[in-house]
């Protein structure tokens, strides 16, 4: 599914309009990139959590070389489902 098919979806059954529904799927959406760009996390009980993991710098290998290349620190997003999405889906 995406982002045009779930719009219709939640459309449909929460009987609101596209505009409606796109607005509100593009609001949720936005609030989760600025929390989680904040650092702090996201928890939608029963759903999942959205939080950041941040990756140190280590040293790699460049595989066509071999020679030694830093990777950089990253910051990335991380989802873990909750029990009741989990179940959910077995």
């Amino acid at each position: 599914m995406n982002k045009q098919e779930l719009i219709g979806h939640v459309a449909e059954r929460a009987g609101l309009s596209r505009n409606d529904a796109s607005r509100a799927i593009e609001t949720m959406l936005d609030v989760v990139t600025a929390t989680l760009k904040r650092g702090d996390e996201v928890r939608l009980v029963g759903f999942g959590n959205f939080s950041v993991t941040r990756r140190k710098a280590s040293t790699g290998r460049n595989p066509r070389t071999g020679e030694p290349i830093q990777i950089k620190a990253t910051s990335q997003p991380k989802f873990r489902a909750g029990k009741i999405l989990k179940d959910a889906v077995q």
